[in-house]
């Protein structure tokens, strides 16, 4: 999830925010709280378009097709995905969100 859908929340609410394990403990936080969730933060809640990563085929350095990509979920959603990559032919690594 990108951070700046947490803007505007207090530490003590980022905080409860990580605690929470899915997108329904995530809303009844929002409602507790009185916090009001604007529409690219209910997508994110709600599991809608987010910014999902699509897997790399390819090294963004030498252009090798030749990668090992590792799949994780972001840390604030529990639909998003991001990959670690790395270039088995020239040794780059990166994030791809």
């Amino acid at each position: 999830m990108k951070k700046d859908l947490l803007k505007g929340l207090t530490d003590e609410q980022v905080a409860k925010v990580k605690a929470c394990k899915n997108h329904e403990e995530l809303l009844a936080l929002a409602k507790a709280e009185g916090i009001e969730l604007n529409d690219e933060q209910l997508q994110a809640v709600n599991g809608g378009g987010c910014n999902s990563a699509e897997k790399p085929t390819h090294c963004p350095r030498c252009n090798s097709t030749n990668i090992r990509t590792e799949s994780f979920k972001h840390e604030y959603t529990f639909n998003d995905y991001y990959y670690k990559c790395k270039c088995r032919d020239c040794g780059y690594k990166w994030d791809a969100e």
